[in-house]
């Protein structure tokens, strides 16, 4: 006659089962985490790859173009109006949903590189998700409902440079040019300069503009110690911009490190104590106190016309920003 479990065998059974499940999900949810991880890096290697052969192709320089194109949008569900439909209203913003969708400007640079890579797929962060509504700041256009990609990967269009020239050159901002005039040459030391990053916030890193209010308007990278401070670490906090300094926000930098596209080609992660190490203070960067503006700006930073940061590009204080 066979032998029932008792009641106490089965139980110790369960928990020896639940003891291994408690052991071993963790580290199911640690591979799952390492294998985005590997397949962000691998987006990014392929971005910035493509960036480098736009410019190869282009005479040493950058991308930044502006323009309009009926049924071009990165979000492909806005690309259904028929054949000699005006695209206007999908490139200056008055149309709903999908205010830009067709415009070919910084907010959408990823339509830049996008013969090179042939893959929307790799704009798409695997672990970031992207960014709708009405975004962090109110008439920021850099999100789904705009009909553009935000969050996941951001371009340093202070390399780039960036252009607003459509449908005519605005009297604000119509040129902004690269403080390395926008070639791969300009740049000191491409194998240290940072062409793409991970961003959870935004498309661009952002720039600073010395002559905000004008139409030539240099731009020069978002090197604001401070600002990435807020970006990375906890708000709530004592530090410069109320952040938790040192206490990274798992939602903004979700594999605890910050993945970097140099402008060579390769690509690497940083912890993000060393990426905002590689930053310069506000006051470092300008000869001015902290202007508390930098801590949540977006694509740009000016205020009336400011001087030429005192760090030149180039000296070689922070080259992953160029400087």
């Amino acid at each position: 006659m066979k032998k029932a479990f008792t009641l106490i065998e089965l139980l110790v059974v369960i928990a020896i089962i639940a003891i291994l499940a408690a052991i071993l999900f963790p580290v199911f949810a640690q591979a799952k985490l390492a294998a985005k991880k590997t397949t962000s890096l691998s987006n990014q290697k392929q971005i910035s790859l493509g960036i480098i052969m736009y410019a190869g192709d282009a005479d040493d320089y950058y991308p930044r173009n502006d323009g309009c194109t009926l049924n071009d949008s990165l979000l492909t569900y806005y690309n259904v109006q028929p054949a000699g439909t005006n695209p206007a209203p999908w490139c200056n913003g008055s149309a709903s949903p999908g205010a830009f969708a067709f415009r070919d400007n910084h907010y959408a640079w990823q339509k830049w590189v996008l013969p090179y890579i042939k893959s929307l797929g790799l704009f798409n962060h695997p672990t970031i998700a992207l960014i709708k509504g009405t975004s962090l700041t109110s008439g920021v256009p850099n999100n789904t409902d705009q009909g553009e990609i935000a969050s996941g990967y951001a371009l340093n269009i202070a390399i780039t440079g960036a252009l607003n020239v459509w449908p005519s050159p605005a009297a604000f901002g119509a040129y902004r040019d690269s403080f390395v005039g926008g070639t791969q040459t300009g740049l000191a030391s491409p194998a240290e300069a940072m062409l793409t990053t991970e961003q959870w916030f935004e498309v661009v890193t952002g720039a600073w503009e010395t002559n905000y209010n004008g139409q030539q308007t240099p731009y020069w990278p978002a090197a604001f110690k401070e600002h990435w401070e807020a970006m990375y670490y906890k708000s709530g906090g004592t530090g410069d911009c109320g952040v938790q300094t040192g206490v990274i926000d798992p939602t903004k930098a979700p594999f605890g490190v910050v993945p970097v596209g140099y402008a060579d080609g390769h690509v690497k992660t940083l912890p993000v104590g060393q990426y905002i190490a590689n930053t310069p203070t506000f006051a470092q960067y300008t000869g001015a106190s902290l202007n508390t503006a930098v801590c949540s700006y977006f694509a740009a930073f000016g205020s009336g016309s400011l001087t030429t940061p005192q760090i030149s590009a180039g000296a070689g204080l922070f080259p992953m920003w160029g400087l």
